[in-house]
């Protein structure tokens, strides 16, 4: 079985849109997923499936709306896709300061013009890259401070998105080979 890794959008921001993480992993299981671990509550999952990505992303979005009764989008990469994103980051040198690295999960792959509309804002000192369905980021302040965020990119490119900070893609790298 592939191993996957499940990013959903959206959740458990300001006690809204609330979904406890043994709920979210029980759902996966009994959805079939094996393997299934969560990492913090911002909603990430690791988990077992040879079904593909399209697939298990519309299969999660779908039992999460039925038993919560709210859309959470959600975008699949496999343990293969996460490390070329990781490998991908121009910004990721060894002096940088990881706090300041964001990626930004893209559901598909932008139009060439969409990349191109994008890439025509500048903001300051906040720089970003996209490459395929990722848009690295590199925030000099806080990510919270930036205009670089998921709806700028939604917007932009028109596509879905979430982000993580590079901890988080780490870690879910890390879980992904286990």
């Amino acid at each position: 079985m592939n191993r996957k890794i499940g990013i959903l959008r959206g959740i458990n921001v300001g006690g809204k849109r609330k979904i406890l993480m043994a709920d979210l992993k029980s759902m996966c299981e009994e959805l079939g997923l094996k393997k299934v671990t969560t990492y913090i509550q911002s909603g990430n999952l690791v988990f077992n499936s040879d079904k593909p990505n399209s697939e298990l992303e519309n299969n999660l979005e779908k039992a999460i709306t039925e038993k919560y009764g709210f859309d959470v989008p959600i975008i699949v990469r496999t343990q293969k896709e996460l490390e070329n994103s990781i490998n991908n980051n121009t910004f990721f040198e060894k002096d940088v300061d990881i706090k300041q690295l964001h990626l930004t999960f893209l559901k598909e792959k932008p139009s060439k013009e969409n990349i191109e509309k994008a890439l025509t804002f500048n903001y300051k000192s906040d720089k970003f890259k996209i490459d395929n369905k990722d848009a690295f980021i590199f925030c000099a302040g806080k990510y919270h401070e930036s205009k670089l965020t998921n709806n700028f990119f939604e917007k932009q490119l028109k596509v879905g998105a979430t982000t993580r900070n590079w901890k988080t893609v780490m870690k879910l790298s890390e879980l992904s080979k286990n």
